[in-house]
């Protein structure tokens, strides 16, 4: 029912938030005669503000056209090679002939991104430094409420079974990065390549900021995962897509509710933010606001979950610890990360992470006792945290070329 009352406040809402809009730009236009009048930067802002509020924010575009290598510009086409229910695999296809992209030698890379709330979109600074000396592809996760029922559900073990097709269609030679939570079934994915002998194995595996092993250095995050019964989740944040979308009646845990998560880990961050973008727009200073501007339509922009997969991560991740554990079995299968020998793993993780800390990620390099150890790896990201090793200057400037170092390492 809460799923439904939030979509009655949002039609509510709507009418309301354009007049905001169409008010803000009445006081801010130059051509508008009220925003002559005394203190219509002031009114201009507060219209602002509220609309931004209130408003329902949508996916975000990649918006990348175009990169830069070896001093010259060159275009991006981006386009959808592998369609699945849950899932669509993206290619930023460099708009060159073969011949001259053959000639770059750019190693195929496959970015696995988060289905924890946020759009694949969050990792636009990711491609965007890749794409200069690789070919880039991402898992770009769909909305779970635009999945139809008919198309069944979508479970952890799904997860593995996608990443394994992915990995199989771009070949053996494809390295994969894996930023946050996939960290823990692209491992699975890996291991259980590697114990069926499966020839497409990928070159490396790059594990950034994920859960791998939670309870080493426990964050908030992993403490409300275990402070509450597995019933408490399944009977709090569930709930069913209601009629106004395609997945009407499939099972999910809403957008919203993560949204509203999200706000609470920090909230005095974002009122602070907010407060900051309204005094930016009565100054005029159009750049910071902009700024604000482009961060909080990523950051409102929110997916549902499909429930299946949501609960069984609940248990499996962060209650039960089956990965190194060494329990954990996909479709029947055990997952042994000590089966994987000739593909090379680099964990990455933030020294001030506050969403997986320090130690769960680099757990892998220990579960993946078969690799050499000279083919494996980790790198701390000095005053780094969540999101700094995977987007701002800190990833540009050393995340980035230390994994294009590994890769060009072990390709």
């Amino acid at each position: 029912m809460l799923y439904q009352l939030h979509e009655m406040q949002r039609s509510f809402l709507t009418p309301l938030m354009q007049w905001a809009d169409a008010s803000s730009k009445l006081f801010s236009n130059p051509v508008s005669p009220f925003a002559h009048t005394p203190f219509s930067q002031r009114i201009a802002a507060g219209y602002e503000l509220m609309y931004r509020l209130g408003k329902e924010y949508e996916k975000p575009a990649f918006g990348l056209k175009t990169t830069t290598i070896n001093g010259e510009e060159v275009g991006i086409v981006e386009r959808i090679v592998v369609d699945k229910p849950f899932c669509k695999l993206l290619h930023f296809k460099k708009d060159m002939g073969d011949a001259a992209f053959a000639a770059l030698d750019q190693p195929s890379v496959l970015v696995v991104a988060p289905l924890s709330g946020h759009h694949a979109t969050l990792l636009r600074d990711t491609v965007k430094a890749l794409l200069v000396e690789h070919d880039v592809y991402i898992t770009d996760w769909t909305d779970a409420r635009m999945v139809p029922l008919s198309d069944g559900p979508f479970h952890l073990d799904d997860y593995v079974f996608y990443v394994q097709d992915f990995i199989r269609h771009l070949g053996p030679d494809v390295h994969v990065i894996s930023v946050c939570q996939p960290t823990v079934p692209v491992l699975a994915a890996i291991a259980l390549m590697a114990s069926n002998k499966d020839p497409k194995l990928p070159r490396t595996m790059t594990m950034m900021g994920g859960p791998i092993d939670p309870r080493k250095s426990p964050t908030a995050v992993n403490d409300l995962a275990i402070e509450k019964p597995y019933s408490w989740f399944e009977n709090t944040v569930i709930y069913s897509v209601p009629g106004n979308y395609p997945g009407f009646g499939r099972k999910v845990y809403p957008g919203f509710l993560q949204h509203a998560g999200f706000i609470a880990m920090n909230p005095g961050r974002h009122a602070q933010s907010h407060r900051e973008f309204y005094q930016h727009l009565v100054r005029g200073d159009d750049d910071s606001a902009e700024a604000h501007r482009k961060f909080y339509d990523e950051y409102n922009a929110v997916l549902d979950m499909p429930a299946e997969y949501y609960l069984d991560t609940i248990k499996t991740v962060f209650q039960d610890y089956s990965l190194p554990k060494g329990t954990w079995k996909v479709g029947g299968q055990l997952v042994r990360p000590q089966d994987i020998e000739s593909v090379a793993l680099l964990t990455v993780e933030g020294e001030l992470d506050d969403i997986s800390g320090l130690g769960q990620t680099s757990a892998a390099l220990t579960l993946c006792s078969g690799i050499p150890k000279e083919k494996k790896h980790d790198f701390v990201v000095e005053k780094a945290g969540h999101y700094g090793i995977f987007s701002g200057r800190r990833w540009r400037e050393i995340v980035c070329p230390k994994i294009t170092e590994f890769i060009r390492a072990n390709g």
